[in-house]
């Protein structure tokens, strides 16, 4: 009775502070809990690379948001523990409507999905009736369902050369990433104007006195980061490419311009090279870290999958709707590691 009255105090707090707020018993083994909660409830963990190094090391899947997309599409799990910010939660929801779909934090939101709304989009489009609308995935149900096609950075490229050069697109969220494809795709999309504030955050100054006390280091940059960033990297490339990137070239020194907890995965992949995550606006702090990201611990999965809370629910029509952007998405990419 006592625990049945600890759950209900913790539910009516959820949707204020995003998790469970209960007590757990000192001494427990996290990982060891949650590896028996794992099979004791056939569920599933995936991992973003921007999760904290424990958390990717526990996932039963660890990618970018393409990787996912498809893990969750692909799963016979009966629950999966999302271990990422709510979009892709909500993303593997809509791929999985009668499966259980559980967010660690349902605060683990995204700047960048924030910033657009369907509603917006639908009023945007409405000015452009002929364009289709290409959404990066980062970006919630409402607006899914107000676009044509999906895209993540690593299948973007891929799927914009895809379409008729003589097509009006309207491309949302991330103003940077549709900049980056505007020129590298040779078109002049309209852009909604969103962008991620991690990668928005890194400072062209202070990485080029990196690249001088580094004078071997290349630079590597995601697409979410400003056209200065992006023009004086040696590379540009979504997270997995980043990863491929480093794994392969011949350089043994990198400067990494995204999240840092990607440099968990790349120690792993290339551990005799020196990698330097770049450096922000703000010189108080080294770091860039998403916070979102980071909201996720060891403590909220055990309760999640424990309690099998919180879980993401969307309305049906809704869902059915924003699917048919995701499956276009995934029949364009199919030859897209």
């Amino acid at each position: 009775m006592e625990t049945i009255t600890k759950l209900d105090e913790a539910k009516t707090k959820l949707s204020k502070l995003g998790y469970l707020d209960i007590e757990i018993p000192e001494g427990i083994d996290l990982i060891e809990e949650i590896n028996r909660l794992r099979k004791e409830k056939n569920a599933v963990i995936l991992a973003h690379y921007y999760q904290t190094p424990e958390i990717q090391d526990l996932s039963d899947f660890l990618g970018d948001s393409l990787q996912l997309a498809r893990a969750a599409m692909n799963t016979d799990a009966d629950m999966i523990v999302f271990c990422g910010v709510h979009f892709m939660a909500e993303a593997a929801k809509i791929l999985n409507p009668t499966k259980k779909v559980v967010l660690p934090d349902l605060l683990a939101g995204c700047s960048l999905a924030d910033s657009c709304t369907g509603e917006g989009l639908r009023e945007l489009r409405s000015k452009h009736p002929n364009a289709i609308v290409v959404s990066y995935i980062n970006c919630d149900a409402g607006v899914k369902a107000e676009s044509d096609i999906i895209c993540t950075s690593s299948n973007a490229k891929h799927i914009i050369d895809s379409l008729p050069k003589d097509q009006e697109i309207i491309f949302a969220p991330d103003r940077n990433l549709g900049k980056y494809l505007n020129r590298v795709c040779n078109r002049d999309m309209i852009l909604w104007d969103g962008a991620c504030y991690v990668h928005e955050a890194f400072s062209l100054e202070r990485i080029a006195k990196q690249l001088a006390e580094n004078p071997n280091a290349k630079l590597i940059a995601h697409p979410e980061s400003e056209e200065p960033i992006l023009q004086a990297a040696d590379f540009v490339g979504s997270t997995s490419r980043l990863l491929d990137y480093v794994a392969t070239d011949e350089s043994q020194e990198f400067i990494v311009a995204t999240e840092e907890g990607i440099i968990h995965e790349m120690k792993k992949l290339a551990p005799n090279k020196k990698l330097i995550p770049a450096l922000v606006q703000d010189e108080s702090c080294n770091c860039s870290e998403c916070f979102f990201m980071k909201r996720n611990t060891l403590e909220k999965i055990y309760l999640c999958m424990k309690y099998e809370l919180p879980e993401i629910q969307i309305d049906e029509e809704l869902r059915i709707k924003a699917e048919k952007s995701i499956n276009k998405m995934m029949e364009l990419s199919e030859k897209i590691k």
